[in-house]
């Protein structure tokens, strides 16, 4: 049973956004931004015209406090625009797979090291199958820096993400620590950097940075297998 390819995430294999500024995320386009500076030229017509014919100097003197004024106001209206995501509000509570209970319970969980450097506590171990290398899962995941503030999540995309586990498709971390899990379960991954974002990811709106080869925290539920559970049945 082959499911429909995942949107793009973070989670992706070496995935890493360009800081690029998107004016238009802020309802600011520089279409916009040049039609003012078009009507700007065509300000007030017959003033243009009687004071081109007698004082040509002060006219020019005109037209450039207009510009000037223009592009201070864009420059002010821009700014605005950035402040208003930050200012104000508190940051709206994120859903998790851990709540304070969940937390409290944890501490009392005995920590896995493997290999490779991967550490884990089971929250939950699941009654079903575990995946097999190659095969499709589906799994709910948050994903959080150090501190505790999310910066991916499945839980906010309202589906499942599914990939195919081992194949690379995914960070090395949750690809290992998946692997071991039984469906209906689910596991806190402490991810160390190696085999996390080699080059980080960089800051969104509602998204904190990702330090190149910091570690980083996901808690993952093993929701189902496509495809193994309907053979099994």
């Amino acid at each position: 049973m082959m499911a429909s390819s995942p949107s793009p995430s973070p989670l992706l294999l070496g995935s890493s956004s360009s800081k690029t500024l998107h004016i238009h995320s802020h309802g600011i386009s520089f279409d916009k931004i040049r039609g003012l500076f078009v009507r700007c030229s065509s300000l007030r017509p017959g003033v243009r015209t009687s004071m081109t014919s007698v004082r040509g100097d002060e006219m020019n003197l005109v037209s450039r406090r207009h510009l000037i004024g223009l592009v201070l106001g864009v420059s002010t209206l821009i700014l605005d625009s950035f402040d208003a995501k930050g200012a104000g509000l508190p940051p709206e509570e994120k859903p998790r797979l851990c709540d304070d209970a969940c937390e409290k319970e944890l501490e009392n969980v005995p920590m896995v090291t493997t290999e490779s450097g991967l550490q884990y506590k089971d929250i939950k171990v699941g009654q079903g199958p575990s995946p097999p290398v190659g095969f499709q899962v589906a799994a709910n995941y948050v994903a959080m820096i150090p501190s505790g503030q999310i910066f991916d999540s499945s839980l906010e995309k309202g589906q499942p993400y599914i990939f195919r586990v081992g194949s690379g498709q995914v960070v090395k971390g949750l690809d290992e620590g998946i692997l071991t899990m039984k469906t209906g379960g689910k596991r806190r991954l402490y991810i160390p950097g190696p085999l996390a974002f080699p080059k980080g990811l960089v800051s969104a709106p509602g998204r904190p940075r990702v330090a190149p080869n910091s570690p980083v925290i996901f808690d993952v539920s093993l929701e189902y297998i496509p495809g193994l559970e309907a053979d099994e049945g």
